[in-house]
């Protein structure tokens, strides 16, 4: 049974103490599932056009708790048209003076859910909707839902005007209006879970790429820091910064803060990003020196991808002999 085969068989259980709250109910479910017809005998009758049994057994449940009448019962033409001042004909809106209280309002929202609402499983997706055959009863479901503090749209699909809700709060939200606590416990649940669980994917995400990033900085940091090794000579650095180098080299994989606490007495992020940054620059000063000289340095990355590329020249020149 999907999600919302469950909501609908909870909704159809739901049966109001008030009679005029009955009524609502009913009128919503005549309103966008309802019939009337009249038989061979020219007497009239009322029907439930839908495959949902759950919804047909609520509609006569509440016609005999209202008008005391049973499924299959013909009606005079003095009963129908007493019924019809009060629930009004299937192809209009439900009257206003039916729903004008707050809880036949809800009741309104129950019946129409079970006559024309349906919504997605909360575990994959938050989707529910409603779908009319008239605008001015989609506008009236929307209207009725923003008297709940419940926003809705409408959009045109086909023939249908479907009002409907993505956001999971509004969806509670309405479940809790329509009176349905045990689908939203259910969905309240799904939703915490669903959250806890984007909550962990995006730290995990977050740290990897703070790891990636300081990894990078890391790594920048030591080419450089050699580089000045090589071509400027740690003699000639400041004390500080020629402290920090030394640090840097013997712990390549610690943060700032852990770097920080090698210096006697320790100093905070700020001073060893400072000085980390000092000697990028420095680094960098000295390569302009030193190609402005006409000179070359020594670059690892660059040195290592020109060897492989002899290596593999060579490879390919030996099976290319090997082939004559």
């Amino acid at each position: 049974m999907s999600f919302s085969s469950r909501v609908k068989d909870e909704l159809a259980k739901q049966i109001s103490m008030a009679r005029h709250c009955q009524i609502a109910e009913l009128a919503a479910i005549m309103s966008f599932c309802g019939q009337y017809g009249r038989d061979s005998g020219g007497n009239y009758t009322i029907g439930f056009q839908t495959e949902n049994e759950a919804v047909v057994r609520k509609g006569f449940t509440l016609l005999k708790k209202t008008y005391n009448m049973d499924s299959g019962v013909a009606l005079s033409a003095g009963e129908m048209q007493g019924i019809l001042r009060k629930l009004g004909w299937p192809e209009e809106p439900v009257s206003r003076l039916v729903i004008k209280n707050a809880c036949c309002k809800r009741a309104f929202l129950r019946g129409a859910f079970l006559s024309a609402g349906s919504m997605s499983d909360p575990a994959k997706s938050y989707h529910l909707e409603f779908a009319c055959t008239d605008e001015r009863k989609a506008r009236q479901l929307k209207e009725v839902m923003a008297g709940f503090g419940i926003e809705s749209k409408i959009i045109l699909r086909k023939k249908y005007h479907v009002v409907y809700l993505k956001e999971g709060e509004g969806i509670v939200d309405l479940l809790n209006v329509c009176g349905a606590p045990v689908s939203l416990m259910h969905m309240e649940n799904l939703r915490i879970l669903k959250e806890m669980r984007n909550s962990v994917n995006r730290r995990v995400n977050c740290e990897t790429a703070n790891i990636a990033k300081t990894v990078n900085a890391a790594s920048r940091q030591v080419d450089a820091i050699e580089f000045l090794r090589e071509h400027y000579g740690f003699k000639n650095l400041p004390q500080a910064l020629r402290e920090m180098a030394e640090i840097r080299l013997e712990n390549p994989d610690a943060s700032l803060k852990e770097l920080g606490e090698y210096f006697n007495p320790p100093i905070g992020k700020s001073g060893v990003n400072h000085r980390l940054r000092k000697l990028g620059e420095l680094a960098e000063k000295v390569k302009e020196d030193v190609l402005k000289k006409g000179g070359e340095y020594y670059d690892k990355k660059r040195h290592s991808d020109q060897s492989g590329e002899r290596a593999g020249g060579k490879a390919h020149s030996a099976a290319g002999a090997g082939s004559q």
